[in-house]
């Protein structure tokens, strides 16, 4: 018995230092990799907006952690994330800022989301009202990198040839698993209410549904007359001759864009630093300062709230349950935030700013009954980002006012419950399954057997009771008849210009708009009267370090970073549905370039 007790005490103690190493070990690779962080910026000079040199998000993180990825290739360079509101507040400071001349605008290689996109071009178009220009740069410019350029009073792209011009318009590709499923034999029970409801639609098809490409390409369609609609308008070329530009491949070479007006002029390194130079009259090269931008959001970010506040509650992520995942909007954990601002006397009115796809039926059920209290009490106002569909649409649905952007997915209001079963691979690899149950039923969903009919028919008696209450929480929510709002859901996506459209929102605008409008609810005239505080706090490096010493929700795949990767995480995605469970969620995410 002492043996034992010593030989435990060893594997505790191993365990305890080994742990201890690899603390530390991380703490070195991460000090490692921000020396020399603390540089100082130029306070004065002109602002350098290059989008390849920050993710734009909805919460700034500014010390992010490295990946373990990162860390086994030895690459250590981490691009920090600016939250959307801080990076629109830098803009509007810098407006009224005498130390910064113009903006360098430098789009190419951004990391964003489309509604993101959509929100920072208009704060640039503000940022122009002050009268300061502001000048694109681009070398390889795509979809959204050319859109957001268009903002500017001059847009310059180099003379050299050899890049990688991609203003081709948007499209979306759907992956469809049923064929190799089969071969494997993976069988998918699929239970849901929409046909346009297209979760769970890969791993049961072969080729899209005919609904399912009627919506995307309604969706494609309105996401590109933004985008090339916007572009046009603002270069002044007819939106048909935009079109053929696009649809000829015309836009090639960087000729071809200044031939058909698409920028200003071609440059050399040297001639740009020319003008930039006369812009912020300066004689030398050697005298032109640059602010990065990141540097400048920072010192512009405010950290001691006020009394008198307007919350902004950041909904980002996929909708879970549980409390523990901080990468997701996990129920239980929203919950206690919300009550907390509920509670808080000094939050006067909250903006409920939803980037989120769906996800749990039972996680949304919860955030909504805790939002429901909030808003008895206190103003509340939602903001759509890139997204705010299926479940993020039943949480939101109820706000007093919904503002979003022209870009946002929205809609879904759909429900489904996918359950796989595996009994004939295993009758494929020789495993013979025998199943012992205390009732008829009790194996349902073991995953080795396929459901029967009255199996089927008590899930669907359950996606059908969920969605007509979906249905009805989106009828009470924007005092709708249940069957109009049957008419327009169906699981079906819209974009927001869509749906304003359809009454499933009530106006375009941005994140500030809804800050504004809350604010005056509020009895706030002035933007000096209150302060904007987001929720919940971002996670501190030393947070995210602990955290990184837990389980991880990521399970590694050998499909990762190769042409299969999608087809790993459709597999990875099909193993995380818990059998059962009814879902409200977007079966994609999109992201411009």
């Amino acid at each position: 018995m002492k043996d034992f007790v010593k030989v435990m005490l060893a594997v505790i103690c191993g365990y305890i230092v080994l742990k201890l190493i690899g603390f530390i070990l991380m703490l070195v690779l991460f000090g490692a990799a921000f020396a020399g962080s603390g540089s100082t910026a130029p306070r004065s000079g002109v602002l350098d907006v290059d989008l390849s040199g920050f993710n734009l998000a909805e919460q700034t993180d500014e010390n992010p952690m490295p990946t373990s990825a990162m860390m086994m290739s030895g690459n250590m360079v981490m691009v920090p994330t600016l939250g959307l509101r801080d990076a629109v507040e830098a803009l509007k400071a810098a407006a009224d800022d005498p130390a910064i001349p113009y903006v360098l605008l430098r789009a190419d290689g951004m990391s964003a989301g489309v509604a993101d996109v959509v929100e920072f071009r208009q704060a640039l178009a503000d940022f122009r009202t002050s009268g300061k220009p502001v000048i694109a740069y681009t070398e390889n410019p795509g979809n959204g990198s050319y859109y957001l350029s268009t903002v500017a009073d001059k847009i310059y792209m180099g003379k050299h040839h050899g890049g990688n011009n991609m203003l081709i318009g948007v499209s979306t590709q759907m992956m469809y698993l049923k064929d190799i499923l089969d071969k494997l034999g993976v069988h998918v029970q699929l239970i849901r209410h929409g046909k346009y409801k297209s979760a769970g639609e890969m791993f049961i098809r072969s080729t899209a549904s005919p609904e399912n490409r009627e919506q995307n390409q309604q969706m494609v369609n309105s996401l590109w007359s933004c985008f090339g609609g916007v572009a046009a308008q603002a270069r002044e070329i007819p939106l048909d001759k935009f079109n053929a530009l696009v649809d000829n491949l015309t836009l090639n070479l960087p000729e071809d864009f200044l031939e058909n007006g698409l920028v200003d002029a071609l440059v050399s390194h040297e001639e740009l630093l020319e003008k930039l130079c006369t812009l912020a009259q300066v004689d030398d090269a050697k005298k032109l300062k640059l602010v990065p931008f990141v540097d400048y959001t920072l010192s512009k970010i405010q950290s001691i709230p006020g009394h008198n506040q307007v919350a902004v509650l950041h909904m980002d992520g996929e909708i879970v349950d549980g409390k523990d995942d901080y990468q997701n909007i996990a129920g239980d954990r929203f919950v206690q935030v919300i009550d907390k601002l509920r509670k808080d006397k000094n939050v006067k009115a909250v903006v409920l700013r939803v980037n989120s796809p769906g996800g749990s039926v039972s996680a949304s059920e919860k955030i909504r009954a805790a939002l429901d209290l909030l808003q008895a009490e206190k103003p509340l106002v939602a903001s759509y980002g890139n997204y705010a569909a299926s479940g993020g649409y039943w949480i939101s649905n109820g706000c007093q006012k919904i503002y979003a952007n022209p870009t946002s997915i929205t809609g879904s209001i759909g429900v489904f419950s996918m359950i796989p079963e595996f009994s004939a691979v295993t009758r494929k690899v020789g495993v013979g399954i025998e199943t012992v149950g205390s009732n008829k039923h009790s194996d349902m969903f073991s995953l080795v057997r396929p459901f029967d009919t009255q199996e089927l028919a008590y899930m669907q008696a359950s996606v059908e009771d969920i969605y007509e209450r979906f249905v009805n929480l989106v009828a009470d929510g924007r005092g709708m008849e249940p069957a109009a709002v049957d008419a327009i859901a169906q699981g079906r996506v819209w974009t927001g210009a869509d749906a304003l459209g359809i009454g499933l929102v009530d106006e375009l605008g941005t994140l500030q708009d809804a800050i504004t409008y809350a604010a005056a609810l509020a009895d706030y005239t002035s933007s000096d009267e209150y302060c904007v505080v987001d929720y919940p706090e971002p996670l501190t490096w030393i947070q995210e370090l602990m955290l990184s010493f837990g389980s991880s929700t990521e399970e590694p795949s050998i499909l990762a970073d190769t042409p299969f990767e999608g087809l790993g995480k459709a597999v990875s995605a099909l193993k995380a549905r818990e059998p059962g469970v009814v879902y409200a969620r977007l079966p994609y995410a999109m992201d411009i370039r």
